[in-house]
């Protein structure tokens, strides 16, 4: 999906993701494991809010991401800050195509969950291992199935923020755990006005134990998961799931 409309009040309507608190999480994970610094892609990077916080830990970062008017939001964040450790690409995640390899990949705020196709998702994977480095890492987050079957289904979540107002509407959960979302959005304009604009997308959830199966067909290995910010295996009842990922020598 393009977030073409949600792209003008994404950054209004997040401003609880706490952007420096999880660049700080996904940064220790890498370290943990080996990396520490280095060319990284965030991928489905968004309006860059992640980005820029990584680059602060001491990364060159390449965002990526399909959306052309959330890479434009990010790019005018670049310009303001003056960072020059931060690149971004208009691409597909299913057809990632870098100048080369990285050292390590970021994939947060459930951006896998847009793909609602199994097939998708291992192409995904297969192009992060693409351009891993050995051994490279690969640190991601996803919704889990309890989150669409017990927090979101059938559920309507209205956001009132200065300047923006979203109605987050969710369909019934799918037999394969996919909901689709409608956002009916309210943007104020400099005259004061306000104009309105929606926006359609579906998000599925997948077991685990399927997301570590593909992953180990894409050649990764040493996988671990987490509940959400922390270092605790997750439970039935987690939200968010995060996993790490080894990506395999190619010389062995």
């Amino acid at each position: 999906m393009s977030y073409s409309s949600f792209a003008r009040v994404y950054d209004t309507l997040t401003k609880n993701v706490e952007y420096a608190r999880r660049a700080e999480y996904y940064s220790s994970l890498l370290s943990e494991n080996g990396v520490n610094g280095g060319l990284l892609l965030d991928l489905a990077c968004g309006t860059g809010g992640l980005s820029f916080e990584l680059a602060k830990k001491g990364f060159s970062v390449i965002g990526v991401d399909l959306s052309e008017e959330m890479l434009s939001v990010a790019q005018n964040k670049k310009y303001e800050l003056g960072e020059q450790n931060v690149m971004f690409l208009c691409q597909d995640m299913r057809s990632l195509d870098l100048y080369g390899t990285v050292d390590c990949c970021v994939c947060a705020l459930d951006s896998l969950n847009h793909l609602t196709d199994e097939a998708d998702l291992k192409k995904a994977f297969l192009n992060v291992a693409l351009f891993l480095e050995n051994e490279g890492m690969f640190v991601f987050d996803v919704n889990t199935v309890f989150k669409h079957r017990n927090i979101l289904s059938g559920k309507t979540f209205v956001y009132d923020c200065p300047g923006a107002y979203c109605v987050w509407q969710n369909s019934e959960v799918t037999d394969n755990n996919t909901v689709g979302i409608s956002l009916d959005i309210f943007s104020q304009t400099p005259d004061g006005a306000y104009e309105r604009s929606v926006e359609e997308f579906a998000e599925r959830a997948y077991e685990e134990k399927l997301i570590k199966r593909l992953l180990k067909e894409c050649d990764f290995e040493d996988i671990c998961c987490y509940d959400e910010l922390s270092r605790t295996p997750p439970t039935e009842t987690s939200q968010r799931i995060v996993f790490t990922a080894k990506r395999k020598n190619r010389n062995e």
